[in-house]
């Protein structure tokens, strides 16, 4: 008796991996209906997060470039249940030119998994992690606190400098901030927002996507977060006894605002303003005065001000990265400052925000609040201008991504920047003769 032909999945998706077509033979693999996955899921739906990570781009890339790929892999049933396959991935094209990706799979009886499970590196096991961490976003709170330190060097506050109370400051704020992505994560996955979320720039917006791609459970990242909230407790519980007592405050508002901000019942971050309000003074004027009180025992209204412009920039990143999840925000309540005043309202926030920590930074020079060092900063104000053009004619495309990552860069090199200016500021003038 003749036996029936085994199913061949035929999927396409467009060229951030969103699925647009979904044959029977796929439905029979992989478990899902056409209506679940078509236009709401992407590709990496179907493969182990490791390997969505490690090998995928490389075989979109050979097929893109040599015309197909054909290779072995294991894929998930909609159960989890893995199993060797046959992918044979061909770029697809309209009007001569690529608009996405066609996949063709089918499953080997012949094969175990573990002989067709592509070969995971050590580099993309940690790689992995620092998707979960969002650890480029870190230095969100690495610049402030080497603002504050390089304010307290340059100012010569305590000496010799407290190299002990720094690298505890440092730990205890990356860890505090972690531990904010992940709850971050974990809460808007669980309230589906992220769930829903199918138009963001990868890795910009959207958030880790760690869950999605099988990185991580739920239940795992809820004990990351809350693993990496308790360490910077005990780092902060450290610095209170080196430092004094300010530091249990601050920590305290810091913890707050790490698990609130997308936590119910406060979920700070669909408060129209009060996210984008407690990202700008978390990661702007307190981080910079906390980090002087733990280096010097002691602050002063100046390193709040000092720390406003580096907070309006870290505001700012909120701020675009806002502008792809507005139709999801919108869905699940998440009622953003972007999503409640629009895009195309929204987009001049944007540009106060920045014209706001440049102009301050200026206005502190020139009634010597600060000194002329920190002029410094105003060297990155070609790339402020940049991102603003994009954003007041791109707000609506696919294109406002380059404003995306101008941002991440801007606030990172007016910081280093800043942080320069105060250090080593009066020098630099010498060389260039003022």
């Amino acid at each position: 008796m003749a036996t029936s032909p085994k199913p061949k999945s035929v999927i396409t998706c467009d060229l951030e991996g969103r699925i647009e077509t979904f044959n029977r033979g796929a439905e029979i693999l992989f478990g899902y209906h056409p209506d679940e996955v078509i236009g709401k899921k992407r590709i990496s739906l179907f493969s182990p997060g490791l390997t969505v990570l490690e090998h995928v781009p490389d075989w979109l890339k050979i097929a893109r470039e040599k015309g197909e790929f054909r290779g072995r892999t294991v894929f998930l049933r909609r159960d989890g249940t893995p199993f060797a396959a046959e992918i044979r991935i061909t770029p697809t094209f309209r009007r001569g030119v690529q608009i996405g990706y066609c996949g063709i799979t089918q499953e080997l009886d012949d094969v175990a998994v573990k002989e067709a499970t592509p070969h995971i590196s050590l580099m993309a096991r940690i790689f992995a992690w620092l998707v979960i961490a969002r650890a480029p976003f870190l230095t969100a709170i690495i610049i402030p606190i080497l603002v504050g330190s390089a304010w307290v060097a340059a100012t010569g506050m305590v000496s010799p400098f407290p190299w002990l109370n720094f690298v505890l400051t440092l730990f205890a704020g990356i860890c505090l901030h972690v531990a904010a992505n992940t709850f971050n994560d974990y809460f808007d996955w669980k309230s589906g927002t992220d769930v829903i979320n199918n138009d963001y720039f990868l890795p910009y917006t959207g958030g880790s996507r760690s869950i999605e791609l099988g990185l991580i459970n739920e239940k795992t990242l809820f004990r990351v977060a809350s693993g990496a909230l308790l360490v910077s407790a005990i780092l902060g519980i450290t610095l209170t006894f080196l430092a004094g007592p300010g530091i249990l405050f601050l920590g305290l508002l810091g913890a707050f605002s790490a698990y609130f901000y997308t936590a119910p019942p406060l979920r700070l971050s669909a408060r129209r303003g009060l996210g984008e309000l407690f990202t700008g003074l978390n990661f702007g004027p307190l981080a910079v005065a906390g980090t002087v009180y733990a280096l010097t025992g002691g602050v002063t209204w100046v390193e709040f001000l000092l720390g406003i412009p580096i907070g309006m920039l870290t505001a700012a990143i909120l701020w675009i990265n806002e502008f792809p999840d507005v139709a999801a925000d919108r869905a699940t309540g998440k009622y953003t400052l972007v999503a409640a005043l629009g895009r195309q309202r929204a987009r001049w926030g944007y540009f106060l925000l920045l014209l706001g920590a440049f102009g301050l930074v200026l206005y502190a020079v020139l009634v010597n609040l600060l000194p002329v060092g920190a002029s410094l900063f105003l060297a990155s104000l070609p790339l402020a201008l940049y991102a603003s053009f994009i954003i007041l004619r791109e707000y609506a495309s696919r294109t406002l991504v380059r404003a995306n990552v101008a941002t991440i860069q801007l606030h990172f090199l007016a910081g280093i920047l800043l942080a320069a200016g105060l250090l080593w500021g009066d020098r630099l003038l010498e060389l260039i003769g003022l």
